[in-house]
């Protein structure tokens, strides 16, 4: 979706945003005798029934379509009817009319080269009147007034292609679906190369945005009963920050009818297609097809990563200020000092949502929660001074695997860099530092039957030096020095592969697809690209395919997720829209997994940001206080209003924060997952 997601991503979205989150945090003492709970079934199935039932209970009707006062003559536009498409699948693709007016007519009010009959819409003349129409463009996006959206974009004076990326977005989010998609098919005809910028001045693409706007409504709406046919649109060199560079390879495709069981799974029977390559020796093994579909395998049964970010922070703490690691507290953590490990055995889940402990409410634990939502992986960020005894008990009880990482020099971790000069991957001195570490995680965990595969780094692509007084930064010249990084990383592998007797595959975490050309050049090692990817409730776009053609590597998916908070929304809405842009998401992962036609089929598995929220993260104190669950965006992404909520992502939270870090709330997010991973859940 954008060359360059934001730099202030890379520090809020990693489990530590400075090098004192990991060097000098108050360690959290492991208890002496390892000790566990084991909820009852009937508890667990208990509470999770109840919990439901209030969730169901939430809910939310949203309001009808604005009427379209001009829907136009066609209702699916074949534009070769209208005029000529020149080049189609070439740099030199363009579509040139040749009959304007009936083109207008077929396209409806809002639609180029419709420009026209929004003035002659009553609603129009209303909002004029009622002056609803007077300011900033950029103020009339993610608001509630769709059709006054509506009327701003499709008159406003921008970027012809963004101007009609707007129309459609306000047509979509207002629930007129077929005139959005109408809209988006006229931008990506018509407007193909147009750029648009986001708030870090990155140029965001607008026709993969439609082509993937328009995918999303027709699978979600079949009733629509058109998809989209032979659209693609291939920008050589998308992945640095210079647009000047770009060349777009543009064939649009076409609207075609289609029917409900057009977008129902079709298998292709791996069993039939020849092996390319097996990456692995021992449990754990990675195969590449000859069609160039991939698949994990642990014991030779198929694997989705079905991963999550585990942190379960206690309200007030923040690595800020040194009071919490929040990186592996949480697998030692006993603040109520009876022996056992707090939020992975003691958690509780608040039923009805009171903020009390009611008798009913019996403990079960976040390892049991997980287990009964069909979770099967957790990533660890960086590996040291965990505790083996509950990872080998998530293994053994609740059949979890791990990731383990290393954090490779981001936030100065392990580098031994000052903090305001960065990580330098030219200095040799440090990488031997950053090799010891790699070496170390090895050999503490190569021997260890939980461990699923090697992560390496945590959006380092985006690494920036800060300026003392001015703003932190995150330690870290990666950006800046991606030939030297993406080739240390490579070096990594190799140490890697010679260490690990099961040869387990090794991914790098990458800042979504920004210099993925350079990585691709650098680190041919590499078994799996990892990437952070916060792209909307369409899913994951082009970033299969993109990774494929210039990679030719598989895809986990190293965080993805959705704040449960929108300004002036409703708690039932706002869990609903989070549940909506996670089914949006698995789904589109689902459908490019090995074996499914019509998919890349390269993609693994995905891990969602995060489990419950932290109250940490929107900042440091005292701006920011760890004890006020904050309400202020921290970026701009495509989420519900618009806005980046970092304290608000976890698909449970800690309610009021009283009886943190063991009280759970479950969100409708929660309950999705489960009804949707029945079909995997761990029955051990």
């Amino acid at each position: 979706m954008k060359k360059s997601l934001s730099l202030l991503m890379a520090a809020v979205f990693c489990l530590a945003n400075s090098a004192n989150a990991f060097a000098q945090a108050q360690q959290q003492e492991q208890p002496s005798e390892f000790k566990t709970y084991r909820a009852p079934q009937k508890d667990i199935t208990s509470v999770l029934t109840a919990a439901k039932k209030f969730d169901n209970s939430m809910t939310y009707a949203a309001p009808k379509p604005f009427p379209i006062y001009d829907a136009g003559t066609d209702k699916w536009i074949d534009y070769a009817k209208y005029g000529e498409f020149q080049n189609a699948g070439t740099e030199n693709y363009k579509y040139v009319v040749k009959e304007y007016d009936a083109l207008k007519k077929a396209s409806g009010e809002g639609i180029y080269p419709n420009t026209q009959s929004i003035y002659k819409s009553p609603d129009y003349a209303k909002f004029i009147k009622e002056k609803k129409l007077e300011g900033d463009k950029w103020k009339f996006v993610d608001t509630d007034d769709r059709q006054v959206n509506f009327y701003k974009w499709a008159l406003a004076k921008e970027d012809p292609g963004v101007k009609l990326y707007y129309t459609a977005y306000a047509l979509d989010k207002a629930g007129n679906w077929a005139h959005a998609v109408k809209a988006y098919y006229a931008c990506l005809v018509f407007f193909p190369k147009s750029i648009g910028y986001t708030q870090w001045k990155t140029p965001w693409y607008i026709a993969p945005s439609c082509i993937d706007r328009i995918n999303y409504l027709t699978k979600m709406h079949p009733e629509l009963g058109v998809k989209l046919d032979g659209a693609k649109v291939t920008i050589k060199n998308r992945f640095d920050n210079d647009k000047n560079n770009d060349i777009f390879i543009v064939n649009p495709g076409k609207l075609v009818k289609t029917a409900k069981k057009d977008f129902e799974k079709k298998y292709i029977d791996l069993s039939k297609v020849g092996v390319k390559k097996v990456t692995g020796t021992g449990k754990v093994k990675l195969t590449q097809y000859e069609n160039n579909h991939f698949q994990l395998t642990v014991d030779g049964k198929p694997y989705v990563i079905r991963s999550i970010c585990y942190s379960p922070t206690p309200v007030g703490l923040t690595p800020d200020n040194g009071s919490v690691n929040t990186d592996r507290d949480w697998s030692v953590a006993d603040y109520n000092k009876n022996g056992i490990v707090d939020g992975a055995y003691e958690a509780w889940v608040d039923i009805n949502r009171n903020e009390i402990q009611d008798a009913n409410e019996k403990t079960v634990g976040d390892f049991a929660l997980m287990k009964e939502m069909g979770i099967n992986t957790i990533r660890l960020y960086h590996y040291p001074n965990f505790n083996k005894d509950l990872l080998k008990d998530g293994y053994e009880n609740y059949g979890l695997m791990y990731m383990v990482g290393n954090l490779l020099g981001m936030y100065a971790v392990d580098s031994g860099a000052e903090w305001y000069k960065g990580t330098d991957y030219t200095d040799p001195v440090q990488k031997e530092r950053m090799l010891a570490s790699v070496r170390k995680m090895v050999e503490d965990y190569k021997n260890e039957p939980y461990v699923l595969l090697w992560i390496l780094g945590n959006e380092n692509n985006y690494g920036t030096v800060g300026t003392m007084g001015v703003f932190a930064g995150t330690s870290n010249q990666a950006q800046s020095q991606p030939d030297a990084y993406y080739a240390f990383v490579n070096e990594c592998v190799k140490l890697i592969k010679e260490l690990d007797p099961q040869q387990r595959p090794v991914a790098i975490c990458n800042g979504d697809t920004y210099l993925l050309e350079y990585c691709a050049k650098n680190a041919p090692d590499l078994d799996i690209y990892g990437a952070n990817a916060y792209r909307g409730e369409a899913g994951f776009g082009p970033l299969w395919q993109d990774v494929m053609d210039v990679y030719e590597k598989p895809v986990l998916v190293t965080e993805f997720g959705c704040p449960a908070y929108a300004k002036d929304w409703t708690a039932a809405r706002a869990e609903a829209g989070q549940a909506s842009y996670h089914y949006g998401a698995w789904t589109d992962l689902e459908a490019n997994v090995a074996g499914v036609a019509g998919g890349v089929g390269n993609a693994l598995g995905g891990v969602i940001f995060e489990w419950t929220d932290e109250w940490w993260k929107a900042g440091p104190p005292p701006e920011y206080d760890p004890k006020a669950h904050d309400i202020t965006s921290q970026w701009v992404g495509p989420f519900l209003d618009g806005g980046a909520y970092e304290e608000w992502f976890g698909l449970t939270s800690q309610g009021n924060g009283e009886n943190s870090p063991f009280k759970r709330q479950l969100r409708k997010a929660y309950f999705m997952y489960k009804d949707l991973w029945e079909k995997y859940r761990v029955k051990k």
